[in-house]
């Protein structure tokens, strides 16, 4: 690499203001106008026409259409008429529920939408990104992502990672004049662009074009989903010509039995699943955010309740967002001074010279916590000197393994002052001093660290003018001293801890600092573990297979560095661990990645880190982190009991339908597609919107997390359901055999079966609401959408039964109060053996 000359360094850097004007308001709208919005075509497959798609391809749409076509047809119209309206209520419910997840994804997109800033009538301030037109001045800074193809302007020590778009991992140093490309990221400096393409026209937009098509791969309980409605349609399709069958060759007559075998049909499909799935996670994210955590894809809230290790960054996560400088370690005369109490000019000129040159190898308006906290030392110590900072010449990035960065600044009479700061064990190296020294010092860093300081080096540089050198590192240099920064722990981080161990989630803290420091602050917050430690240089010896176990053993990792980090987080998954990592940099964005949940702080963390990962913490509060845990076990839990209430309700419709077929019953057919279709109205919103709306069940949060593949649609949790099904049918078909046999009209064993279905639904959505729980307990926890739903189907039958049109829509017939109450009390049976079986649970788990 070529020397770098002083003079076309602070030219560059001269320009760097940026754009005196930016665009008006004016030509911002016209600009607009001609070019568009820096927003990506929309995806066909959302919106309202796509839902509208949907609904018409759903199979229920579709049966509920066939048999209202064979009624109109065999001149039924009052039965067409009927099924015509209820087709449109099961297409409204389906609609309104996507629109309602879409309505909350909408706002989530809003929330999470990225801001640019840009220079607008001669003021700087933040918009949208989807907001920039063709011809902003836009500003981009290390950490943040290029939001439009632009040409550079100015540049500051500015480089881009382009991986996103040539896969080239390495970054680019980039000049004025050079184009710039829409989600490239900053690596490094900062530069001012002005756009040239926004939205679709970009050449990501037109790679996006071209991948527009790819389906997003599925989760394990969408997958998990689908496969059993896929079962039970081909299960349907099986039954429904089974059925039809039949009756052909009872009745000869095919129409009629077209109708009864897609009635058995409708009573097969569940098609409340897919619809309530997309509801729960699109609705569930919409809660996290009022809790203040942000996802990217709804899809995340599934595996939120599978966590089963955080790795937590320190600083600004566990310990407090603000820094300060509390000592000063002069190395001229081996003193360490107490920054506090050193008063404007009380300090020694060596001592001085340390915070000074601290001060210098900071940013002109530093973003980092711990540059705020020097320059606001600096500027208690020297209140003049710190007005003006001296004029950067040239700056050298942060680099090197553990890190350094170097400042070239303009001093009195035309000279340099280069400045350095950076870990000690990189600045040590560079600086050369005798071996005692450097012994010395190591003990004075070791010593603070262990109080829990934050502890850089400080280091002068000398060149041969008037070249610099290509490399920092190749600078003479000279150790000045030491700078101790303080971090205190936040004050929840205690409690957060102990929240995520009763939870069963293990965490480990994953640091750049010292090892000493990162214990000290892991043991004053109380972290399981906080004296088992392994380090980023550690970590990249070990291979995969020696790492696994020392990952999954170590609480505190210190001095880690992005690769070691990423090395991390895979040596967990491979030992079967659900991840969640929080970061805030450039640097953790692999790992962000790679982990199952990447948590990226909202207001530290770059724009790099929030877009790596697939939560961002509003408020940086890792307490946060707990109430998402208890969010995605919230939703999860609910899911799993409207899925057990979907199949146990379905078990007994079906045998009503089919058993009396297929043994020949006196009344086979009793039961027509506008009965199955009255029930299917009255689950699918209890199934999708009372259960979704079910309080967290007590101590949840004190349960281990659940496997990421773990299923509640096979094994003895389905069997659970199934027998719980078959207790409601032998209800139902009970009511039905003792209607028949007694010689009541048809009409009456009808109304008498449909009262025992209905009432049944309702007890078992009430018995649903927890299988831990008693319906005694359960009955007193808020839901009033459930109080709703069920006051609702209530309300409807009592209809039906009541009013002479609906009643003989319906085919029903007058019953007694007596006969109603034995129905009642059939159904009470059916599903109340269920509490019997959760007393013996309670009781064998209080034996535990």
């Amino acid at each position: 690499m070529e020397a770098i000359r002083s003079g076309p360094a602070i030219e560059e850097r001269r320009a760097a203001d940026g754009p005196a004007l930016g665009l008006t308001d004016a030509a911002v709208a016209a600009s607009c106008a001609t070019h568009g919005r820096n927003v990506l075509a929309a995806d066909a497959r959302s919106g309202l026409l796509a839902t509208l798609r949907e609904v018409v391809a759903d199979p229920m749409f579709v049966l509920l259409l066939a048999t209202g076509v064979i009624y109109f047809w065999m001149g039924h119209l009052e039965d067409a008429l009927a099924l015509g309206v209820a087709l449109l209520l099961v297409a409204g419910i389906s609609v309104y529920q996507s629109v309602r997840s879409d309505q909350a994804l909408g706002a989530l997109h809003e929330l999470t939408q990225p801001r640019a800033q840009v220079r607008r009538n001669g003021r700087q301030g933040a918009v949208p990104v989807q907001d920039l037109v063709v011809g902003d001045a836009v500003l981009v800074e290390e950490g943040g992502r290029v939001p439009a193809d632009g040409r550079l302007d100015v540049a500051s020590d500015f480089s881009l990672d382009e991986a996103i778009l040539t896969g080239e991992a390495v970054a680019v140093i980039k000049s004025p004049g050079d184009p710039v490309f829409a989600g490239t990221s900053t690596a490094s400096g900062s530069a001012w662009l002005t756009v040239t393409a926004v939205g679709s026209q970009t050449e990501l937009g037109r790679i996006g074009q071209r991948i527009a098509t790819i389906v997003a791969e599925k989760t394990p309980l969408q997958r998990q989903v689908g496969q059993f409605v896929a079962r039970m349609t081909w299960v349907g399709v099986a039954a429904f010509l089974l059925v039809w069958g039949i009756n052909f060759a009872r009745s000869g007559n095919w129409t009629t039995a077209l109708l009864f075998a897609l009635t058995l049909a409708m009573s097969l499909l569940p098609q409340e699943l897919p619809v309530a799935f997309s509801g729960f996670m699109a609705l569930g994210a919409a809660r996290l955010s009022r809790l203040g955590v942000l996802t990217k894809q709804p899809q995340t809230v599934e595996s939120l309740g599978s966590a089963t290790v955080i790795c937590a960054d320190k600083t600004g996560t566990l310990t407090q967002e603000g820094m300060s400088v509390r000592q000063l370690y002069d190395g001229a005369t081996a003193v360490l001074v107490d920054l506090p109490g050193a008063t404007a000019g009380a300090l020694s000129a060596t001592a001085g010279a340390v915070l000074a040159h601290a001060r210098w190898a900071s940013e002109d308006e530093p973003f980092d916590a711990m540059e705020k906290a020097i320059v606001a030392a600096y500027a208690a110590a020297d209140p003049a000197g710190a007005a003006v900072p001296r004029p950067l010449v040239h700056e050298y990035p942060l680099a090197g393994t553990p890190p350094m960065m170097t400042h070239v600044r303009q001093a009195s009479g035309g000279e340099a002052v280069v400045a350095a700061k950076g870990a000690v064990e990189h600045v040590l190296p560079v600086c050369r001093p005798v071996p005692a020294l450097a012994a010395e010092i190591r003990r004075v860093t070791q010593e603070l660290s262990a109080q829990g300081y934050r502890v850089l080096g400080v280091a002068r540089g000398t060149y041969t003018p008037p070249d610099f050198p290509a490399a920092q590192d190749d600078f003479a240099w000279s150790f000045l001293g030491l700078v101790a920064l303080e971090n205190p722990p936040k004050a929840n981080a205690a409690a957060v801890l102990r929240s995520f161990a009763e939870a069963g989630i293990q965490v480990k803290m994953i640091t750049g600092d010292f090892p000493e420091t990162a214990q000290a602050i892991a043991r004053q917050i109380g972290l399981p573990g906080a004296d088992t430690l392994l380090t980023g240089q550690q970590v990249m010896e070990m291979n995969a297979d020696a790492l696994r176990p020392r990952a999954a053993g170590t609480a505190v990792f210190a001095r880690m560095f992005p690769e070691a980090k990423l090395r991390v987080v895979e040596a967990l998954k491979a030992n079967g661990e659900v991840v969640a990592m929080t970061g805030d940099g450039v640097n953790d964005g692999p790992a962000l990645k790679a982990a199952h949940i990447g948590v990226a702080m909202g207001r530290r963390g770059t724009e790099v880190a929030r877009q790596a990962a697939s939560l961002v913490l509003v408020d940086d509060d890792l307490g946060s982190m707990v109430a998402a845990i208890a969010q995605g076990r919230r939703i999860y839990q609910n899911f799993k009991q409207a899925v057990f209430y979907v199949v146990s309700i379905h078990i007994p419709i079906i045998l009503t339908v089919a058993l009396p077929l297929l043994f020949n019953w006196e009344w086979a057919n009793l039961l027509s597609p506008l009965h199955v279709i009255f029930l299917e109205l009255v689950m699918g919103p209890t199934c999708s919107i009372a259960f979704e709306n079910e309080p967290a069940e007590v101590g949840q949060m004190q349960q281990p997390p659940r496997p990421l593949t773990a299923t509640f649609l096979a094994g003895a949790k389905l069997a659970r359901s199934l027998v719980q099904g078959l207790g409601i049918a032998v209800a139902v078909l009970g009511v039905y055999y003792v209607a028949m046999q007694r010689g009541e009209p048809v009409a009456v064993g009808r109304t008498l079966v449909f009262v025992t279905l209905v009432l049944s639904n309702v007890f078992l959505t009430l018995a649903n609401r927890s299988f831990t729980q008693s319906i005694v307990q359960t009955i007193r926890l808020p839901n009033r959408v459930l109080w709703l739903l069920l006051g609702l189907t209530l309300a409807l039958l009592v209809v039906v039964l009541g009013v002479p049109a609906a009643r003989a829509l319906f085919e029903f017939a007058p019953v007694s109060g007596a006969a109603l109450g034995w129905c009642a009390l059939a159904a009470l049976v059916g599903v109340g053996w269920v509490e019997g079986y959760k007393a013996v649970l309670r009781g064998q788990q209080q034996k535990i």
